[in-house]
């Protein structure tokens, strides 16, 4: 019990490092693009499932499931193909670089209009073909749940397992039509495991007693499992879009 505490106490206390990506081989491992990186734009990726965190004889108002899943489509999207497939551009926080640029802009309109040419023009901003909408649409709770222990002379074991399940829903929209080109979903298994013993004992004819108790829970992160199931919609994404004709992969030409 001393291990798994000094254990728990050293990761805790460990410097912060970057978290690899679950489905890193897989997004590594997909062909190029046969054509130039796609333009595309992510608004938000929102929860729409209103579960909250579970919890025991107490109201929980934290959400089950991250209310910022947009970062992992965002970084999906970046990653995938070593970065050959898309270009995304920034409207997360549209509202923030509408009001920077408008500042800049002010500015060279006051302090550089003596110039021969006038204040210098700000750059367009690089508008998308494609646009990606979707969300968390599901978190189920104790979909499977279940256990076994045993006691013998006041020594006892046991283990116990929960699991719970989270569904993701992308759609490629294209921006000139408005036409949803295609629609993909994911699901991923969120597994909680327990184990532990105890042992109750009377000694010197029932006038002492002898208790212990040790145990220890691993619970899968949901920030994880969302983030695999998000890469994963991602990577199901470009496979359809390629049987369907919609981009092409080099030397690929259809995926089964």
């Amino acid at each position: 019990m001393v291990g798994s505490l000094s254990t728990v106490l050293n990761e805790a206390q460990s410097p912060a490092r970057i978290q690899a990506s679950p489905e890193q081989v897989r997004m590594d491992s997909v062909p190029e693009l046969d054509g130039k990186k796609i333009t595309v734009a992510v608004y938000n990726f929102l929860d729409k499932t209103g579960q909250r965190k579970p919890a025991d004889k107490i109201a929980n108002l934290s959400s089950a499931v991250t209310q910022g899943a947009e970062v992992w489509v965002i970084n999906a999207l970046e990653e995938v193909g070593g970065g050959t497939w898309f270009t995304v551009v920034e409207r997360v926080g549209l509202d923030n670089l509408i009001k920077e640029r408008q500042l800049i802009r002010n500015t060279r309109d006051v302090y550089e209009k003596e110039l021969p040419n006038g204040p210098t023009p700000l750059k367009p901003m690089v508008f998308a073909g494609l646009l990606l909408e979707g969300g968390i649409v599901g978190y189920d709770s104790n979909v499977a749940s279940g256990g076994v222990g045993a006691r013998y002379f006041g020594i006892g074991i046991k283990e116990q397992y929960r699991t719970d399940q989270v569904t993701v829903s992308l759609r490629v929209v294209a921006v000139q039509t408005g036409e949803i080109l295609l629609s993909v979903s994911a699901t991923k298994t969120i597994a909680s495991y327990s184990q532990g013993g105890d042992v109750f004992r009377f000694l010197d004819m029932g006038t002492k007693a002898l208790e212990f108790e040790s145990g220890n829970a691993t619970n899968e992160p949901v920030n994880y499992a969302i983030r695999t199931t998000i890469e994963h919609a991602v990577l199901q994404m470009i496979y359809e879009g390629v049987n369907k004709g919609l981009w092409k992969m080099q030397g690929v030409k259809g995926i089964k």
